[in-house]
């Protein structure tokens, strides 16, 4: 492969100001006196609460009878737009998140503008989709319901009814532990951010708060773009990510994990991996679980750094600035490769944690020259690494099982006129995946599929042919989709119907993954076999309720276990709180968890332990739908600890742990952890247990 050139850029638009995000200090290393992230508020004065909360009231039951008063009509789907702000109200008020006097007068301006654009709605008018300047927007979650707010920033050229698909980049913003929604939608109602390239749309993630665009984080992202393509012409080979600090970590995850669908990134400072930056910044020696380090590749960039060769890339960083290690260790993974590519990075000299005006126009100009070349929709040759089904495609390859998870996976691919040549590693069946019209013209509508997989063993150099050589398996429309598997005879052919339970994309864990999409706590109503084991998960329950709230800005739905649905189990991950003696559909899936658990002994294989003070964590295909999951007694896995670093904030549990009670939860785990692992391929216990 010949020597090329990769650039990395940074994110648009700045939500907090640079000078804000600053080391943690060492008493952010002490998992016994955490402080509270959001912290406390301030007391505003009580005739100002009182008006807010009648307004915020008056605002919300008009919301509410607008909804029903526009059921059926199209013009409900804008009805977030409206909502946005009576939530930031609302919730500052309900939970005490005013951190400054003058926040009251943003809680005057927001109702006001909720207010004015439910009167529009009403009369079937969104003069918002129209404007241009600074446009906070929202929508509702799939994951939860909550609605959630965005921001664009609209150019003044902007106007609705041109034919043009206008470019969209995409901000991340940067750590701000007091960024509740009322300081969100007031900073995208007043700043336009760190960028605002001309023609240009941008698009600032609330990002659910303070995550760093992972877990529902992520998903806000892409729940906010879809929205954005939806309301707007977004030419999807222009679209952009960047950011700084904390956006600038979000935008490594992203660009890495997601290449293949931006037309360039542009991460800033931030952190690239967990361990070294943790090291470095914090000065905090990890000392993980084992299946702890290996679910930091969920998220770490460095592991994965191959995948921007097909993703343009721009760095910067402040050349004394702390957070230039993020770069640093990504040039080094770049260079400790055989991609031929290096980072390029570009350094404001003498400067901090900040942007560099020469650099800075330096950056715009380079990620300017890309968006105007735009994406490589079908790049002739494919980098793909990674751990997990969870992110499985690069371009025109999808990755559909491996050999096994949080291991390097890998696929190289190419295209000829003979057809593809696909090299994998740790990787059991792939697809060839087309989308109408972009089928290279060059290959043809017959062609050969050469296979080499690592797999065969060093002293094997045989490329395995699938069989279709001569064939017709192009549409005419110029679409493709053919899937490959690894037979049992080592051989590659056609993708094999998997008998029994698989991990796939979106169903291979770990337990985090079950709050990616929709889920309803599972409250149980009967009495627990063992009175430590039922108050533990009655406790980890309202504490997941809480912290919920607090971490990704939504309310849980809760159902008590005799009211679940058959929709329920249709649509909604099931998060089963309690044991199989209290909780009538733990009862029901729990003898097909592959991890027993009665009211005597959690039996993992050969081990046992006393259910008197012992707890099973776990997450599984639910048996009653096996296209979700079922988790038994965990909401998302890091706790308060964690929230201090966002580097922290990674899965703490893998597919399933016993919890022993005798060890009481704290800010780091739910108690003590005697024996976890993750599942096989097949969601199998994996042998040695």
């Amino acid at each position: 492969m010949g020597f090329r050139f990769l650039c990395l850029l940074p994110l648009l638009g700045l939500l907090v100001s640079f000078q804000e995000i600053k080391a943690d200090g060492a008493a952010d290393n002490l998992a016994d006196k955490v402080r509270p992230i959001p912290p406390p508020g301030v007391t505003i004065p009580e005739d100002q609460r009182a008006a807010l909360t009648a307004e915020a009231a008056r605002l919300g039951g008009a919301i509410e009878s607008a909804r029903t008063a526009l059921a059926g009509k199209a013009a409900l789907v804008y009805l977030p737009d409206v909502e946005i702000f009576h939530k930031a109200v609302d919730w500052a008020l309900r939970y005490d998140e005013f951190y400054d006097a003058k926040q009251t007068e943003w809680a005057k301006e927001q109702l006001s503008a909720g207010f004015a654009r439910l009167d529009s709605l009403t009369q079937g008018q969104m003069p918002w989709l129209e404007q241009s300047g600074l446009v906070p927007r929202g929508y509702v979650s799939k994951i939860d319901g909550s609605v959630q707010p965005f921001g664009l920033v609209v150019p003044p050229s902007f106007q609705a009814n041109l034919p043009q698909r206008w470019r969209l980049d995409t901000w991340f913003h940067g750590r701000g532990e007091k960024l509740s929604e009322l300081d969100f939608i007031h900073q995208r109602m007043t700043q336009a951010g760190e960028f605002a390239p001309q023609d240009t749309l941008v698009l600032h993630p609330y990002g659910r708060y303070c995550n760093g665009q992972r877990f529902a984080g992520e998903v806000d992202f892409f729940e906010a773009l879809e929205v954005v393509k939806r309301d707007y012409r977004i030419d999807e080979d222009r679209i952009i990510v960047r950011g700084f600090s904390l956006g600038g970590a979000a935008c490594w995850h992203i660009a890495t994990h997601h290449a293949w669908q931006w037309c360039a990134a542009n991460p800033g400072a931030g952190f690239s991996e967990t361990e070294e930056f943790l090291n470095f910044f914090q000065g905090e020696k990890l000392q993980p679980y084992p299946w702890e380090r290996q679910l930091w590749n969920l998220y770490d960039a460095t592991v994965v750094a191959r995948n921007l060769v097909n993703c343009p890339t721009i760095a910067y960083s402040g050349e004394i600035d702390k957070q230039k290690q993020a770069a640093d260790l990504m040039a080094r993974s770049l260079a400790g490769n055989d991609s031929g590519v290096f980072l390029r990075h570009i350094i404001g000299p003498k400067t901090a944690h900040s942007y560099e005006k020469g650099a800075k126009a330096t950056v715009a100009a380079a990620i300017d020259d890309i968006a105007a070349m735009g994406r490589r929709r079908v790049p002739r040759e494919i980098d793909f690494e990674t751990y997990s089904l969870k992110t499985n495609r690069q371009a025109w390859i999808e990755i559909n099982a491996m050999d096994e998870h949080w291991q390097p996976a890998s696929v190289r691919a190419s295209f000829s006129k003979a057809g593809f040549l696909v090299q994998v590693k740790n990787v059991s069946a792939f697809t060839l995946r087309f989308a109408p019209g972009s089928f290279p013209e060059e290959i043809g509508h017959s062609f050969g599929v050469d296979v080499k997989d690592a797999a065969a063993g060093k002293a094997d150099k045989e490329r395995y042919l699938a069989a279709i050589e001569g064939e017709t398996y192009v549409a005419s429309d110029r679409s493709l989709l053919m899937s490959f598997a690894r037979h049992p005879d080592g051989r590659w052919r056609g993708a094999l119907e998997p008998a029994g339970l698989r991990k796939k994309h979106g169903l291979q864990g770990p337990i985090d993954d079950a709050f990616m999409n929709s889920f309803i706590f599972v409250r149980p109503t009967g009495k627990a076999a063992n009175e430590k084991a039922g108050a533990w998960a009655s406790s980890e329950m309202e504490r997941g309720i809480r912290e919920w709230r607090r971490q990704f800005r939504g309310d849980v739905r809760v159902k008590d276990d005799t009211a679940v649905t058959e929709e329920d189990i249709r649509s909604a991950n099931l998060i089963l709180w309690g044991d199989p003696a209290s909780n009538a559909l733990m009862a029901k899936i729990a003898p097909q968890l592959p991890v027993k658990w009665d009211g005597s002994a959690i039996q993992a294989g050969e081990r046992s332990f006393p259910a008197a003070e012992h707890a099973l964590v776990c997450i599984y295909p639910n048996p009653l739908n096996p296209e979700r999951y079922v988790v038994l007694n965990s909401s998302f896995t890091y706790r308060e600890y964690d929230y201090l670093n966002n580097a922290r904030q990674t899965p703490k549990l893998p597919d399933w742990a016993v919890i022993d009670l005798k060890t009481a939860a704290d800010s780091r785990y739910p108690g003590a952890i005697p024996a976890a692992g993750f599942f096989g391929e097949k969601w199998e216990l994996k042998a040695g247990w």
